[in-house]
């Protein structure tokens, strides 16, 4: 990605999730979304509900100016404790929202008092993210997107966000991965060949995945724009030919 194009990240929030209740799947789901409009996630974490640890995290990545969608904890049982989360760490209050107080009404009527409207208390000055399922909104605050926990309400809500505010954003430009195998050879051997690659391709990602197997094999390649790719693809090759170190790629294994 170029300098234009910000880092994009996920917040998966849920004691449910690290005590192994629920099984995760929002992660795999980020990816997704975000490939089919030709971006990608940049990194990801796993949080309880702790509003210490929570608001800590979000403090730092708000700092950073990161795009993030954050999963989980934005009800209004005890346990959740999101919204209170995100107010601290951006420095606000917590006020109730005009628009989330509308759309809650529309849903519920006159049984969306008193609870429910409780649902409608965000961090001050916070936008809604509107809620295919239930009209429960959810909001955003410098850059930050929370959802609820619900795949079926979260996954539509992204894929809405990232229609809505990042469309300028999306094949900006083809990123290609390229890998292949390299047999006979451990990581430590390949370790010049590697900082070589890395110095020379900046903009590229590396990566190196040993393989567990009867022989030593490396699944070594690259990731970013596709000339770039194929030009490192070739350097790496010629190193390894260079090396006397056996290679195929990926698709012929």
């Amino acid at each position: 990605m170029n300098h234009h194009t910000p880092r994009f990240g996920a917040i998966i929030i849920g004691d449910e999730i690290l005590s192994g209740k629920r099984q995760d799947g929002h992660l795999s789901k980020v990816i997704s979304l975000l490939a089919e409009r030709g971006l990608a996630l940049s990194w990801a974490e796993y949080l309880g509900d702790e509003r210490p640890q929570i608001a800590a995290t979000l403090k730092r990545t708000m700092a950073r100016k990161d795009v993030v969608f954050c999963f989980g904890g934005i009800g209004a049982t005890p346990d959740d404790q999101t919204r209170q989360s995100a107010a601290e760490a951006a420095g606000l209050a917590i006020a109730r929202h005009p628009g989330a107080v509308a759309e809650i009404e529309a849903r519920f009527g006159e049984s969306a008092y008193p609870k429910r409207v409780l649902m409608a208390d965000f961090p001050a000055g916070a936008a809604l993210i509107p809620n295919p399922v239930n009209r429960v909104p959810g909001f955003s605050l410098a850059q930050h997107y929370f959802m609820p926990g619900f795949p079926e309400m979260a996954w539509p809500m992204t894929a809405w966000i990232l229609d809505t505010h990042y469309a300028h954003l999306h094949h900006q430009q083809k990123i290609t991965e390229s890998s292949i195998l390299v047999f006979d050879a451990g990581e430590s051997q390949l370790l010049d060949l590697m900082g070589d690659i890395t110095r020379t391709y900046p903009a590229l990602k590396l990566f190196s995945l040993p393989r567990l197997d009867t022989r030593r094999t490396i699944e070594l390649g690259v990731k970013g724009n596709t000339e770039q790719v194929h030009s490192a693809m070739q350097h790496i090759q010629a190193a390894l030919e260079t090396a006397g170190y056996p290679w195929q790629t990926v698709d012929q294994a």
